[in-house]
């Protein structure tokens, strides 16, 4: 079958020039480098290519349609097999922010990404998961069939009913 075709929008070019370390067509919302970080590549033109987003297909011919997200390295837990004695947990800086998360699942889905399940460390201790949640479970039924949840359970007494309004229909309960 023929391939989709792609709609071409012109974009205007700035007006003003864009704030140091940011190029016009960046995307919204997204900030500069950190100094000594990777710069993006520089954008060399203002056309902006829309197609239809092709699926996500494995090596194999597979078609990738669950998504596993770590949202932290953190835990409310010290279970032996998975905390070491030392555990060195990232920075928090180095962590993609909620919106960053939001950003990446919302691209997946958008590539073909029916099922998306939130994980950690224990997902649950990261500040402001319930909103994530919440962003996310609006997705279902528009593109997201099933939002799930790895967790040790510690925390479900405080977030059940927050999860159950989200969307979230299954949870896996890891028990020692």
């Amino acid at each position: 079958h023929a391939p989709p075709q792609a709609r071409i929008r012109v974009k205007s070019p700035p007006k003003r020039r864009p704030p140091p370390g940011q190029r016009h067509c960046a995307a919204p919302g997204v900030q500069a480098p950190r100094r000594g970080a990777l710069r993006p590549p520089i954008c060399y033109s203002i056309f902006m290519i829309e197609a239809p987003a092709r699926p996500l297909v494995d090596p194999y011919g597979r078609t990738v349609s669950y998504l596993r997200v770590s949202v932290t390295d953190r835990c409310d837990l010290r279970c032996a097999y998975c905390m070491p004695e030392r555990m060195e947990f990232l920075p928090r800086r180095d962590l993609l922010s909620l919106e960053e998360l939001e950003r990446l699942i919302k691209a997946f889905i958008r590539r073909g990404v029916r099922k998306v399940r939130l994980t950690g460390g224990e997902p649950l201790v990261r500040k402001g998961i319930e909103a994530l949640i919440g962003r996310l479970g609006s997705w279902i039924g528009a593109g997201l069939d099933e939002l799930t949840l790895t967790t040790n359970g510690a925390q479900l007494v405080t977030f059940a009913e927050g999860l159950a309004a989200a969307g979230v229909r299954r949870i896996n309960i890891s028990l020692d």
